[in-house]
């Protein structure tokens, strides 16, 4: 079959795509560097070329900060440290660094500053790109966790620091230094109030009151975020733990919680075929029964060395994603072994895509739907060939000898 230079292009783009290992560093790494940048641009467009300066004073102590100036430390300092947790794919940074973002681009539009327009464009792009690739950042990492919470504190630590000391004259005794100013807010961040020092003006207990609001959401929500990595790590390994009793030898693997895997699983444990399921996130225990699960990326190479895809007879990506179904049979492939890959396809017009990676099988039984029900609506004959065609996606072994023979004659 002679290829169309399209369809040339298409399979040397694949190819390039898996020789640079693009899923392994591509979008979070990029969108990393652009959010470090924007961090360190909105840190030069509130401090300038004063921003030495004010590290030194804040070294000697004697460190004046104007309440303009904070919500550019805040914000710019916030998406520095998100950063660092978007390197590791993790979807609570990529909602803060998003939240940041956002926030950055309209603090620096109505904040008056004149020709910053540049960076609000920046920072609109930027909110695109990182809507645009929310799906790849759906890991919980508890490194990322920690950093999200190390930060939400820090945050709300400067907040409450600051705001007191700007307004030190309405509490008694009066607020004159960062030291009493920082007591003043750890104590009522904790919400322990000693009571030594107490707002005297209406604005001052305004500020009171959103430090402890602040205060008990930033470090519940913390709380959570560290915890919830630790309790999925610990039932991942409960699971996994539990799959090993299987040997995973001339066996199936199959990888997605779709209805289309979840039936396959259930037909071929029913004909009393091994089985290993792969999964993104752990099921509760009356969906796994006496399955023998992997929990983990179902696209990453250490994953299917787990479930022992170069021992298996067949790999069966079945993901709701078409984009990673072809991601997991060039994994298997990575694997080498000699297991038999079959890619689902949900999407039409992913179809010429996944097939690009070359699977041993395709199957589309979604595309088929309508095509066959606008048969039988018709009154047309369905055909074996048809079936084999539309749903496999390949010839029927009579049309394949109708074929041959066309192409001897």
């Amino acid at each position: 079959m002679i290829k169309s230079p399209l369809s040339r292009w298409r399979i040397f783009i694949h190819r390039l795509q898996h020789a640079l290992r693009v899923r392994l560093w591509f979008p979070h790494v990029p969108l990393a560097l652009l959010v470090a940048v924007g961090g360190i641009l909105l840190l030069q467009s509130g401090f300038g070329k004063s921003l030495p300066l004010y590290a030194e004073q804040f070294v000697r102590g004697s460190f004046k900060l104007a309440p303009s100036l904070l919500p550019s430390l805040l914000i710019g300092g916030g998406m520095l440290a998100m950063a660092l947790g978007l390197l590791l794919r993790s979807r609570v940074a990529w909602t803060v660094a998003l939240l940041l973002v956002v926030t950055g681009s309209v603090a620096t539009l109505f904040g008056g500053h004149d020709g910053e327009h540049w960076l609000v464009a920046y920072l609109l792009l930027l909110v695109v790109a990182l809507v645009t690739s929310w799906r790849h950042f759906d890991r919980s990492s508890i490194a990322a966790s920690t950093l999200f919470a190390f930060t939400s504190v820090a945050m709300l630590l400067m907040y409450a620091t600051f705001g007191v000391y700007y307004m030190g004259a309405d509490y008694r005794p009066p607020i004159t230094d960062l030291v009493s100013a920082l007591y003043y807010a750890m104590v009522t961040m904790s919400t322990v109030g000693y009571g030594d020092i107490t707002p005297q003006t209406s604005n001052a207990k305004l500020l009171t009151v959103s430090i402890i609001v602040l205060g008990i959401s930033v470090f519940a929500t913390s709380l959570t975020a560290i915890i919830a990595p630790l309790v999925s790590r610990s039932l991942q390994r409960i699971v996994n733990r539990k799959g090993i009793r299987m040997k995973r030898e001339n066996h199936f693997v199959v990888i997605g919680n779709t209805p289309l895997a979840v039936n396959t699983w259930r037909e071929l444990t029913r004909r009393g075929r091994p089985v290993t399921r792969v999964l993104r996130e752990t099921l509760a225990a009356s969906e796994l029964a006496d399955a023998d699960v992997v929990v983990g990326d179902p696209s990453a190479t250490e994953t299917l060395r787990q479930a022992g895809a170069q021992n298996a007879v067949a790999v069966l990506a079945m993901l709701a994603d078409d984009s990673e179904n072809a991601f997991v049979v060039l994994a298997t492939k990575e694997l080498g072994g000699k297991a038999r890959t079959v890619a689902a396809v949900n999407d039409a017009h992913h179809l010429s895509r996944v097939k690009l990676v070359q699977p041993d099988l395709v199957i589309a039984p979604q595309v088929l739907g309508g095509e066959l029900l606008a048969m039988l609506l018709s009154g047309e004959q369905v055909t074996s060939e048809f079936v084999m065609q539309r749903v496999f996606q390949q010839e029927s072994p009579a049309a394949r000898s109708a074929a041959k023979g066309k192409a001897g004659d």
